[in-house]
């Protein structure tokens, strides 16, 4: 087997002095003053902040460009009975955008609506059908959520129907904006919004904050929106720090405590433990299943499942929105495969720097996620590319560090469109462009790629002892959440660890490791592990030897009681290190 293929490296240890006064400040253990170091946290006071957000610390909406505008015309809109239409994507952060400020705007107008693209008939962003649909229909006033930034020649459409549009988006804008009569982005150039790193749902957020303050609303109408923040900070993978820590963090308070009808039927779907709901628990759990919707069906079931006002309601399109997972679970199993079969068998169109797969009769709404797949097997930039009305189109992922979006822009003569960010976005070309695209793609990566990027990393923020695994300790380190970029759950690295002689292979297939763990130096001391996807360290393991492991700390509930767990990231077979 080797030595494992990915790169371990423990984070620099912070300055000694400062960690050790902060652990005697706070009275807690050396290695979680160290954490808090890592994380910028140095004072008694930042620590505070850190453990304690305040929703109080939220910006002022009206530092966001625009801002005073938007709330303007949307409170002309309800005051004279415009017709007002909710527009967003199709994906998580979209739809949670959507139900948002739709049910927002529903407790002061009658004449709102909302609309989700069709993923495999309009595409991602502002389309003409729904242009012409909202004319149709009398609209006046669309507001797009999660999409809009580029939707210069729709925006002028609109302008033709006299339809003014308010656009709140977070991807990067072009040099020309569109001439909507708002626009809420804080990527835009001229923003100085102190947190550019909302996801879509937060900048719908922050402008139905800016209408609370500007007409004296009670900010309480705010709190029930929450939930639906949680769920797209986590889903959309945005920093877990400034804003989004602080509407995280009252997220999971409301989704634990309070949930809206859609999202209690989620997590009771999701066989969760209502109450101790956590960021990973959305992010593999309820958010899949929120996008499974538009992936299959239609995003506009989750916008209903989201803003639903009776569990009896909540539970008929929670199964519904549960039955479109599980097709899409079967289908992208099967696709993946392929995929794998064309890279390993030659038939890839690119594998050389970049994974470039193509098959015009992939399912559309799967290919993001099997992208990640291919990325997570080969670690290069991918691209998985199918065909969809007469163009082709796609999906592409990155790895750490490297930019994928500006490879994508590189292409942007011979695309249609595309946008995303800069480990994920979207495409489309005509089928004379596949080639030369290909070709470019290639040659950009190439050149623009270091060899360190091409190698996964896994990041150890400190070594540990299981004896320092105490009930105190987790209780310490449940408090840094929520966890996610930029504040991830801590990885730990402990040597000389080994199977208490119950390990077995689980999972469909045999293909994870259940483990109890013991330290060599620790021997009456049995910790719980799994490895995902890790059954291959199995008859090493089970032969009694021993190994290094990096790991992070989860916590588990069932029926009402807590086990903790390491959850393994990586494992190193010791009798073969150098």
């Amino acid at each position: 087997m080797g030595i494992s293929e990915k790169k371990w490296t423990v984070k620099d240890s912070a300055a000694p002095e400062t960690v050790a006064q902060l652990s005697t400040e706070l009275g807690i253990d050396g290695v979680l003053a160290e954490l808090l170091v890592q994380r910028g946290v140095t004072t008694f006071e930042e620590a505070r902040s850190f453990f304690r957000p305040r929703l109080d610390d939220l910006h002022d909406p009206f530092l966001m460009t625009d801002m005073d505008k938007a709330v303007e015309r949307l409170h002309k809109a309800i005051t004279q009975g415009e017709k007002i239409l909710v527009y967003g994507d199709y994906d998580v952060d979209g739809t949670t955008a959507v139900a948002q400020v739709y049910s927002f705007i529903k407790m002061f107008s009658q004449n709102v609506s909302f609309y989700i693209p069709d993923r495999y008939d309009e595409g991602y962003g502002l389309s003409y059908k729904a242009l012409d649909w909202a004319g149709d229909n009398g609209v006046n006033l669309v507001i797009t959520l999660d999409c809009g930034i580029k939707a210069i020649d729709k925006v002028e459409y609109a302008r033709t129907k006299d339809i003014e549009v308010i656009i709140c988006d977070h991807h990067l804008p072009e040099e020309e904006l569109p001439a909507a009569v708002a626009i809420l982005d804080p990527k835009r150039e001229d923003c100085h919004y102190p947190f550019d790193d909302l996801c879509g749902c937060g900048v719908g957020f922050k402008f139905v904050q800016g209408y609370v303050k500007k007409y004296n609303l009670d900010p309480a109408l705010l709190e029930p929106l929450l939930d639906l923040q949680v769920v797209s900070i986590a889903s959309d993978l945005v920093s877990m720090t400034g804003e989004n820590r602080i509407l995280a963090h009252y997220g999971l308070k409301r989704l634990n405590e309070n949930p809206r009808h859609g999202l209690l039927a989620m997590i009771n779907l999701s066989k969760l433990e209502p109450g101790h709901v956590t960021i990973d628990d959305i992010v593999f759990k309820i958010g899949p299943r929120i996008n499974a919707a538009g992936r299959m069906e239609s995003g506009r079931l989750a916008v209903e499942l989201l803003t639903a006002t009776d569990d009896k309601t909540a539970n008929r399109i929670g199964e519904e929105i549960n039955e479109n997972n599980n097709e899409r679970k079967s289908i992208d199993r099967e696709i993946t495969q392929q995929a794998l079969e064309m890279v390993a068998n030659g038939t890839a169109l690119e594998t050389e720097n970049v994974t470039i797969v193509y098959n015009p009769t992939w399912n559309k709404g799967v290919v993001g996620i099997v992208a990640s797949r291919l990325v997570e097997a080969y670690y290069k930039p991918t691209v998985v590319l199918t065909k969809s009305n007469g163009f082709i189109t796609g999906s592409a992922r990155s790895v750490s560090g490297f930019d994928l979006y500006s490879s994508i822009e590189s292409c942007a003569d011979i695309l249609e469109n595309f946008g995303g960010h800069v480990y994920a976005a979207g495409l489309t070309m005509k089928e004379e462009h596949l080639e030369e695209f290909c070709r470019r793609m290639n040659k950009f990566v190439e050149g623009n790629i270091t060899r360190e990027e091409l190698t996964p990393v896994v990041e150890i923020d400190a070594c540990l002892n299981f004896s320092q695994i105490t009930p105190k300790f987790v209780r310490l380190l449940r408090q840094f959440q929520p966890f996610g970029p930029g504040n991830n759950n801590p990885v730990f690295l402990t040597e000389d660890v080994y199977d208490a002689g119950n390990g077995r292979k689980v999972g469909a297939g045999g293909v994870h490791l259940k483990l109890d763990l013991m330290q060599e130096s620790q021997p009456y001391r049995q910790i719980a592990a799994i490895g995902f996807n890790m059954a291959e360290y199995y008859d090493h393991i089970k032969a009694g030897n021993s190994i290094d492991i990096c790991y992070s700390i989860v916590e588990n509930f069932y029926r009402g009681s807590s086990t903790v767990q390491l959850r393994l990231k990586d494992i190193r077979e010791r009798d073969e290190l150098i």
